[in-house]
């Protein structure tokens, strides 16, 4: 699992049949603190997240393995959206602190 923001979505109203009904969003991968960390890739959302959120994704085969993506052509899931991130007692992120 990596970490991800949320910067937008992804319309397709042309698509192959077995991605009919995936939501499509664009992520930015970030560090633990939220801050950007790679270029944006599109990942199906299985838990309805949204522009804004910091979120856990897997990709590859793993992406595969959520019951919304089981066995579609998915290169990237997302999979949870994250509350909070502590590393060595330190809080990096915490959702909605410094959050206009």
């Amino acid at each position: 699992m990596k970490l991800a923001r949320v910067v937008g979505t992804v319309v397709s109203t042309r698509k192959e049949a077995a991605v009919d009904g995936l939501r499509l969003m664009l992520i930015a991968p970030t560090d633990e603190a939220g801050e950007a960390a790679g270029n944006p890739i599109v990942a199906a959302d299985a838990v309805g997240s949204g522009v804004g959120e910091l979120v856990l994704f897997a990709s590859g085969s793993s992406a595969r393995q959520t019951a919304v993506t089981k066995d579609r052509p998915v290169d990237a899931v997302i999979m949870a959206i994250v509350d909070v991130v502590d590393r060595d007692g330190q809080t990096t992120y915490a959702k909605g602190v410094g959050e206009a």
